[in-house]
């Protein structure tokens, strides 16, 4: 998800639609799955802004699945520029769901704290990913979430 993609991003009413219909067009049971976490991470981040991505590039060519984003924070690249994005995302993928917990700089950070007591998930730098719901603990993922919107905390916009 770096700079090199000009995903389009809808952060707007827009947006609130295309998160019910992404949700909506799930099929079960990742579908009711995908609208409790989305419940979940608006009740630990009830005033957040609300990111649609639609997982294409400018082209118009596929390059990931869609997301949906919450909060804000500002990147900033090597180079010296940087981009407004969410903290937090929330993806189906062909095996289950991703959560996103955008921020953290230290890469080992998520995997080190909670890939023993998230349950049945992989951890890795930025992404915790799991086939259902009832793999996982809410509340260590709830978590996790914290510590990303803690990390990201001074760049909050």
């Amino acid at each position: 998800m770096g700079s090199e993609f000009n995903f389009k991003i809808q952060t707007s009413m827009k947006a609130q639609a295309q998160i019910k219909e992404y949700i909506s067009s799930q099929p079960e049971p990742k579908r009711s799955d995908m609208q409790a976490l989305h419940h979940i991470i608006l009740e630990e981040m009830p005033a957040c802004r609300l990111w649609f991505l639609d997982g294409k590039d400018s082209k118009g060519k596929i390059v990931s699945n869609p997301n949906i984003g919450y909060g804000s924070y500002t990147i900033p690249y090597a180079d010296g520029t940087t981009k407004e994005f969410y903290q937090i995302g929330l993806s189906a993928n062909t095996t289950g769901i991703s959560v996103y917990v955008l921020g953290i700089k230290d890469k080992t950070y998520l995997a080190r704290t909670y890939g023993k007591e998230i349950g049945k998930a992989t951890v890795t730098g930025y992404c915790i990913k799991f086939k259902k719901l009832a793999d996982i603990n809410i509340d260590v993922l709830k978590a996790a979430i914290h510590a990303g919107l803690e990390a990201t905390k001074a760049s909050v916009a």
